[in-house]
């Protein structure tokens, strides 16, 4: 080990593990992501305007947020989603069609909104069926709730209608609504217990839908920690590798001389 040319591969063997630490020390502090980095402010109730628009997707900086609108639901246009729990309790959702209006969102667009739940589909489709016959849904509506990304779509199972929806798909429900003669926003709206809300809640017979603010994103990126762990495994393997590479060298020379001293005569 004290050759030269071993020196040499340790000095190697030892900058190979010092690259790998230095990635190591960069993977680590991208890992920890800083608690001061801006974080959406979904609770400021804000217009739906200025928090998306039909033309786009729901964004990060969208999803969660608690927005206000004006609007009137389509008689006709109220479905049931199921199943949907509330408060631990297992039932269905009432879903609207609303034409929105200015200036808090698009005028004449189309938005999904979650109006209610009930403890089962059978009264959901009574309240949906209260709603379509109901005063309150017929007048302008100034409504506050949280815009929400779509979720995956879900096929129905081969013994239930083929029309059934168990997943909030707006897209999916525009299909179902008689009249869409406008843009669809992607997201969809769950309806507040608010001032604007209470009397459609009322009318139907429905509870309001548990609205929670989206969890902080992790401050930990587990999979950068792991990846520094294993530049710091790359980082000493390649101190071992000098080290058996060494000791092999080592013994195979001692072996030679043991085979040359019982050669000898």
């Amino acid at each position: 080990m004290r050759r030269p040319s071993w020196i040499l591969a340790l000095l190697l063997a030892l900058g190979v593990a010092v690259a790998f630490a230095a990635l190591a020390q960069w993977q680590a502090g991208i890992a920890v992501q800083s608690q001061q980095q801006d974080q959406v402010d979904t609770e400021s109730e804000r217009p739906l305007a200025s928090v998306t628009s039909f033309e786009q997707g729901v964004t990060d900086a969208a999803a969660g947020v608690v927005v206000h609108l004006d609007g009137t639901f389509v008689a006709d246009d109220f479905s049931v989603v199921s199943p949907r729990e509330n408060g631990g309790a297992r039932g269905a959702w009432v879903v609207g069609n609303l034409v929105t209006d200015g200036p808090d969102a698009e005028p004449g667009a189309h938005l999904a909104v979650a109006v209610g739940w009930a403890p089962s589909i059978a009264e959901a489709e009574r309240a949906a069926d209260a709603l379509a016959d109901g005063d309150q849904t017929a007048e302008t509506l100034e409504l506050t709730g949280r815009y929400m990304p779509p979720e995956a779509p879900r096929v129905p199972d081969a013994d239930e209608d083929p029309m059934t929806m168990h997943a909030m798909v707006p897209a999916a429900l525009a299909n179902l609504w008689g009249s869409v003669d406008g843009p669809v926003y992607s997201g969809y709206l769950v309806l507040h217990d608010d001032a604007g809300s209470a009397a459609v809640l009322d009318d139907a017979a429905l509870e309001a839908i548990d609205s929670v603010a989206p969890l902080p994103a992790d401050a930990v990126n587990w999979l950068n920690v792991f990846y520094a762990i294993e530049w710091l495994v790359f980082g000493g393997f390649a101190v071992f590798f000098w080290y058996r590479l060494a000791r092999d060298a080592w013994e195979k020379e001692h072996e030679m001389l043991l085979l040359e001293a019982e050669t000898t005569p």
